[in-house]
């Protein structure tokens, strides 16, 4: 086996779960009584940022749908994240207090 190989065997192994490791901070973003304020935007749009960029390098300069699609996918998983962040901060924060704990 060459080193490339081990190389792409080692990128699809901690891919696939890192993608699964998205799902238990999605589900505890939805669940959260206190508006999701442990989560820091900067990092989630940072991620979001790295992934998204890195899908848009992996099909045009390298042409590797895989890697693009690999990529993309982790920045949607991490626009996810933002975006539910958001919507909770903005529910408890508003008049809409249910949900949140006082």
């Amino acid at each position: 086996m060459m080193f490339s190989d081990v190389a792409y065997y080692l990128f699809t192994f901690f891919n696939a779960l890192r993608i699964v490791s998205y799902l238990p901070q999605i589900y505890k973003i939805a669940h959260d009584a206190n508006g999701a304020s442990a989560i820091s935007y900067s990092t989630w749009f940072l991620w979001t940022a790295a992934n998204g960029s890195t899908a848009v390098y992996s099909f045009s300069n390298l042409g590797d749908i895989s890697l693009a699609l690999t990529n993309g996918f982790n920045a949607l998983c991490c626009a996810v994240v933002v975006a539910l962040t958001a919507f909770k901060h903005r529910r408890c924060h508003s008049g809409m207090r249910s949900g949140c704990e006082n």
